[in-house]
C-alpha cells in the first residue's frame, strides 16, 4: 500500500520534473546536465512527503506540484557540488557517474547553479499559487536550503571531519544539513493545505526528528548497507573520518538512536489533529529504507 502510494507519487514528480526542465530554452549542455542528476534515480522522498502532507489537510494535490519541483531541484543542486572534489570528491552518486565525472566540473557547477535559481521561478510563476503564498513558499525554501540552513549544516559537517564532536553537535548537523529540507517538504504542504498554526508546531517538531532519523540510517547504511542498493562504495563515511552516529555510539547505540527518535517523531505526530497515517508510515519506510 504504502510503496504503491511512493511509487504513484515519484512518477507524478518524475513527469513534472522532465516538463520544467524540457520548456527550457537553453543551451543544450546545460540542459543535459541538469537532466542527468535529476534523473539519476533519485527516490522523491522529499517530494512524496510533502505531497503527503499536503494530502493531510488539502485536497487538490497539483496545488504542491511547483513546491515539490523545485525542493527536489534544490535537492539534486546540492548533491551535485556536494560531489565536487573541493567537497566530497566522489565519483558516483546512485549508481552512476557523479556530475562532474560525466561532464565537467565547470559544467556541474553551473547546473547545480541553474537548478537552484529555477526553482525560485517554478514556484513564483504557479498560477495555483496565490502571491501570498508564493512570498510564503520562496521564504520558507530559501531559509531552509540556505545560510542559516542546508548550506550551514554543510560548512559545519566539513568542519567537523577528522575531530571529535558531541552528540548534541551531530545532532545540530544534521538538523541543518538534512533535517531543513525535510522541514520544508513537510511544513509548506501542510500550510498550502491551510493546516492551524497549532498543528504546524506540530509537524515541525516532527519534521526535527525525522531529519535525524534519515540520517542515522544514512550512516547506518554506510557500514551495513549494500553498495548495489545505495548506489555508492559502502565505508565511505570512515574513509572521510566524518562524525557520524555509528563512530560516535557504536552500531547499536546508532540503532538504539534511531527508535527512540521513531518514537518521538510519532508522539509529535499526535498532535497534528488529522489524519497522519501516511506520515506515519513514511517515518517507519524512512526508518527501516536499505537504499
Amino acid at each position: 500500500m504504502l510503496n504503491d502510494y511512493i511509487s504513484s507519487n515519484q512518477k507524478r514528480i518524475e513527469k513534472e520534473i522532465n516538463r520544467y526542465v524540457q520548456q527550457l530554452s537553453i543551451p543544450l549542455e546545460l540542459k543535459n546536465s541538469m537532466l542527468y542528476s535529476l534523473e539519476a534515480g533519485g527516490k522523491r522522498l522529499r517530494p512524496v512527503l510533502l505531497m503527503a502532507s499536503y494530502e493531510t489537510y488539502g485536497e487538490d494535490v497539483s496545488k504542491v506540484f511547483s513546491s515539490a519541483v523545485a525542493l527536489e531541484m534544490i535537492h539534486t543542486y546540492s548533491l551535485i557540488h556536494d560531489d565536487l572534489p573541493a567537497m566530497d570528491d566522489d565519483t558516483y552518486r546512485r549508481g552512476k557517474l557523479t556530475n562532474h565525472k560525466a561532464f565537467n566540473e565547470a559544467t556541474a557547477i553551473l547546473a547545480g547553479d541553474a537548478l537552484l535559481t529555477y526553482s525560485f521561478e517554478v514556484i513564483s510563476s504557479d498560477p495555483l499559487l496565490t502571491d501570498r503564498e508564493k512570498v510564503e513558499i520562496i521564504n520558507k525554501i530559501s531559509k531552509c536550503s540556505g545560510p542559516s540552513g542546508m548550506v550551514a549544516g554543510q560548512i559545519l559537517d566539513m568542519e567537523a571531519e577528522n575531530k571529535e564532536i558531541s552528540l548534541e553537535e551531530l545532532e545540530n548537523i544534521h538538523n541543518l544539513k538534512t533535517g531543513e529540507l525535510l522541514k520544508f517538504a513537510i511544513t509548506a504542504g501542510a500550510y498550502l493545505g491551510n493546516a492551524t498554526e497549532e498543528q504546524l508546531e506540530a509537524l515541525e517538531e516532527f519534521s526535527y526528528y525525522l531529519g535525524l532519523i534519515f540520517q542515522v540510517q544514512d550512516d547506518i547504511l554506510d557500514i551495513v548497507g549494500d553498495e548495489n542498493k545505495i548506489g555508492k562504495s559502502v565505508g565511505s563515511d570512515e574513509i572521510n573520518d566524518k562524525s557520524t552516529y555509528p563512530k560516535l555510539l557504536g552500531l547499536d547505540g546508532a540503532m538504539e538512536r534511531k527508535n527512540d527518535y521513531v518514537n518521538r517523531a510519532k508522539e509529535a505526530l499526535k498532535k497534528a489533529d488529522a489524519d497522519v497515517s501516511n506520515l506515519s508510515a513514511l517515518t517507519d519506510f524512512f526508518s527501516q529504507r536499505d537504499h
